[in-house]
């Protein structure tokens, strides 16, 4: 009985189960089951392992994308580069294989959106999901800026963004959990009064699939997008993981 599942802490945001049940429904897989592992610490990963000796993958979602690389055996290419994983594969062996889908889910939803003058971005948000997105930033070619509380080199504060000229960065990414479900009334910090039609904003959050970072953008007359669409895209690139023997896929000392 082959198990599958999601680890993070907490989970009630989280759409996995009932679409990885749909999938193993059509593939005609009737003892595959996909579980939610909501752990309140990253070492309780070790005893999940070993009290369900039939996972075969696992999900990674907040906070534990970069936490959780110490307990895994290698990582592929992606995962490596960008220092995230979200997508974990399990050898009948115990052997744990890390890996990032995250980047193909968003290069595919994001690139759509983008316009000859939209060149420079500002990410809101430096954790793992935020690596996924600087990574594909980069690949293509777009400047940005992380957003934090706290001041860093090459980085903008929150107070920054309205005492600088930002009016270049007219791309707005959200790779934090702010204004996700069950804390639907919070909102990102940010000048909206700067926003106008030539802007897009992007939020990797997909419950609700309106967030008031969406909705506050959109009515300045901004592009937006959830991620809801990453989601499924970063989906089927982890169902091909599960399903493949990764014959030829490089992997890494983490």
């Amino acid at each position: 009985m082959p198990q599958f599942g999601l680890i993070g802490y907490p989970l009630v945001h989280s759409f996995s189960k009932p679409l990885f049940t749909e999938k193993f429904a059509k593939a005609g897989l009737t003892d595959y089951f996909y579980e939610l592992y909501p752990l309140q610490s990253i070492e309780e990963f070790s005893e999940l392992l070993r009290a369900t000796p039939t996972l075969r993958g696992l999900n990674v979602t907040m906070p534990y994308k970069e936490q959780v690389i110490p307990y895994l055996d290698g990582l592929g290419e992606s995962a490596a580069v960008i220092g995230a994983v979200n997508t974990i594969k399990i050898y009948p062996d115990g052997t744990k294989i890390g890996h990032n889908t995250d980047v193909i889910g968003f290069e595919k939803s994001f690139m759509p959106m983008l316009k000859p003058h939209h060149k420079k971005a500002l990410i809101f948000g430096t954790g793992g999901a935020s690596k996924a997105v600087r990574f594909v930033l980069e690949k293509i070619g777009i400047d940005y800026r992380l957003v934090s509380r706290a001041k860093h080199e090459n980085q903008f504060t929150y107070e920054d963004l309205r005492m600088q000229d930002i009016s270049d960065y007219n791309i707005l990414i959200n790779a934090s959990p702010v204004g996700m479900t069950p804390n639907e009334t919070a909102l990102v910090d940010f000048p909206y009064e700067k926003i106008n039609d030539s802007y897009i904003a992007y939020d990797l959050i997909y419950k609700p699939q309106e967030t008031l970072f969406l909705k506050t953008c959109k009515e300045h007359g901004a592009d937006v997008q959830n991620g809801l669409q990453m989601l499924y895209l970063q989906a089927d690139e982890t169902w091909k993981i599960w399903q493949s023997d990764l014959i030829g896929t490089k992997i890494v000392t983490p």
